[in-house]
């Protein structure tokens, strides 16, 4: 028997989306104290915005390094459009990112008024790397807003230059050649992925597919986490992302008593170098082989539903990767979305951050080892004396 796991939707329900845009209106009228800025990679919300968001992702230098890029990145680009239009279409037409994220946001600030009042009222921002709301837009918006404090908070949990430094590099780039606003104080909340509710939330996820599964095969379905992989050009420089998703997977598994089988493979490589292995659907091929074939996909790395969970995991790997290798049942993880555990976890990081008076981490002023982006250098100094005021 072959299932898919949960069939996810790749948008809210209406109910949720009306509230969200009730809850938006209502909360645009109020001049917000503090703001946070959700920080994300984001995805198109319609195919018509897959090609200039495949561009910005291919000329990126933070993202990915190529030859000539102010050449090959458009070719790529331009060349990857139509099958990557292809994707949407079969996961509902577009990325639910947004919706998530503008759902989680809206969450957040209404439990953070309730547990901070002292930095309420709150509101949240969404700025995407590579597509509207654009970072750089959303900026100006908090301008005109003119919060007293402004928190940077990374959505990606665990930390990779090509992730979370592309979003903070950016907003330096943003105000390299501008005047900074006076009266705003600003702090950085840049990795999170060890965050014990964060770590109970994907536990309960899992927990939730293992209920699924047959008492004769629950011990031993295969929990194979897996996450967006990294060149290992990257991993070599000093990446800690590699290290972070680590560190994520064995607190999951502690806080499940280590009760399966459990890996950890890496997804979503593009191109010719060498990256991270092994590959997931590879794992999965390997582990058909040896004769484990009951398996739980755990998207560690993502905090909501988007193309790399709603096709390459549930389309690609959970079922037409599932038929042809033989697999007898396989499930996928939800994200945390709007889970109650993850919303407090969302909050509580706030608000302790807003409480504790650190405004900036000081592993986050590092550079890798072996750093050759000069950006990066630029960027950690400005950050240093941004957060410093």
């Amino acid at each position: 028997m072959l299932l898919r796991g949960k069939q996810f939707s790749t948008g809210l329900s209406k109910t949720f989306t009306k509230w969200v845009n009730f809850s938006t209106t209502a909360r645009n009228d109020v001049k917000p104290k503090t703001a946070v800025l959700m920080l994300n990679m984001g995805g198109p919300q319609t195919t018509d915005q897959v090609h200039d968001y495949l561009l910005r992702i291919m000329t990126d230098r933070d993202m990915i390094q190529l030859p000539v890029q102010s050449k090959l990145g458009p070719w790529i680009a331009q060349r990857r459009t139509p099958e990557v239009q292809k994707k949407y279409k079969e996961i509902g037409g577009g990325s639910p990112i947004l919706k998530w994220t503008e759902l989680q946001g809206e969450l957040m600030c209404k439990e953070l008024d309730r547990i901070s009042p002292e930095t309420a009222p709150h509101k949240h921002y969404v700025g995407f790397r590579y597509v509207n709301p654009l970072t750089e837009n959303t900026l100006q918006q908090i301008e005109k807003d003119g919060p007293e404090r402004l928190v940077l908070f990374s959505q990606y949990p665990q930390y990779s230059c090509a992730t979370s430094g592309s979003s903070f590099n950016s907003i330096y780039q943003y105000y390299k050649n501008k005047n900074l606003p006076s009266n705003i104080k600003w702090s950085v909340i840049d990795r999170w992925g060890s965050n014990p509710l964060l770590v109970k939330t994907f536990a309960d996820r899992i927990r939730e597919e293992l209920d699924k599964f047959c008492e004769t095969k629950r011990n031993n379905v295969v929990i194979l986490f897996t996450a967006h992989s990294l060149p290992l050009k990257a991993v070599n420089r000093g990446d800690p992302y590699p290290a972070e998703i680590g560190a994520s997977v064995q607190m999951v598994m502690q806080e499940l008593g280590y009760c399966n089988p459990y890996s950890l493979a890496w997804q979503s490589k593009v191109g010719p170098l060498p990256w991270l292995a092994p590959a997931t659907d590879d794992a999965i091929k390997g582990y058909v082989k040896q004769g484990l074939k009951n398996f739980i996909l755990v998207p560690i790395a993502f905090v909501n539903e988007h193309i790399e969970t709603l096709h390459e995991l549930d389309i690609e790997y959970c079922d037409e990767l599932a038929k042809e290798v033989g697999v007898e049942e396989i499930r996928r993880a939800a994200t945390p979305n709007d889970h109650p555990l993850f919303i407090k976890a969302l909050s509580t990081i706030v608000a302790d951050h807003l409480k504790n008076g650190d405004n900036v981490n000081p592993k986050f002023l590092m550079r890798c080892p072996m750093c050759v982006n000069p950006r990066c250098r630029e960027s950690k100094n400005w950050y240093r004396n941004v957060c410093a005021r």
